[in-house]
This record gives C-alpha cells, sequence and structure tokens, in this order.
C-alpha cells in the first residue's frame, strides 16, 4: 500500500512539473501528459515491489531533471530563439567577462568585477 502512496505522488509531482515547465505551451504539455500517462499505464501492473520502488527512482529523477534543467525557447525569427527560463532556474546573474579575475592575495582585500577591471 505505501508503494502505491509513493506511486501516485511521484505521478502527481511529475504532472504538475510538467504544467510549470512547459506553461503555454500546448503541444508540449499534451506530449508530455501522454508521455507521462503512457508510462505509468504501461507499467500499471507490475507487483514485483523493488521493480515499483526502482521505476519511482526513475520518476522522480526524471521530474527532477524537468524541473532543474529544462527551458522553454520560442522560434521568434529565423536567427533568433526567445529563451523563457521559469523563476526558479534564476539563481545568480553574474556578467561575462573574457579576462581572467586578479584574485586579491588576502581574505579582506575586495573582490574585483568584470567591471572593476575594465574601468581601472
Amino acid at each position: 500500500m505505501a508503494s502505491r502512496l509513493k506511486v501516485l505522488r511521484v505521478f502527481k509531482e511529475l504532472h504538475r512539473t510538467r504544467m510549470d515547465v512547459f506553461k503555454e505551451d500546448d503541444r508540449a504539455l499534451t506530449a508530455a501528459r501522454l508521455k507521462i500517462n503512457d508510462e505509468f499505464r504501461k507499467n500499471k501492473n507490475e507487483t514485483v515491489e523493488g521493480n515499483i520502488n526502482q521505476m519511482i527512482k526513475m520518476a522522480a529523477g526524471v521530474e527532477a531533471f524537468l524541473r532543474q534543467d529544462v527551458v522553454q525557447a520560442e522560434h521568434v525569427a529565423e536567427d533568433k530563439i526567445r529563451l523563457r527560463p521559469r523563476e526558479s532556474l534564476l539563481l545568480e546573474n553574474v556578467p561575462y567577462c573574457d579576462t581572467p579575475r586578479n584574485v586579491p592575495s588576502s581574505k579582506s582585500a575586495p573582490k574585483q568585477s568584470c567591471v572593476d577591471e575594465t574601468i581601472a
């Protein structure tokens, strides 16, 4: 019985993640829904506890991958793609710097950024 609850929990979590990851993309939402439902339906008669736990672990891994690594992109022109990252993926915005940073010799010295180096 505990396995059934775990299966239902990961099934619902996959669908919630699908709704968040593929927001406003009806084609991807439908394809993901069909794939999730098909995989769970295909294995609904599994009775071996070890196999069920392994499939639960795999489904949880897929959910984590979707949540952490998939970014929506929209083709807006022949040579342009617009990325639509989710709020949870936007952690820190660090400007790109072609030159390596100067590493201060002591911990008390202020850190230089790429902007500081170009101004100096």
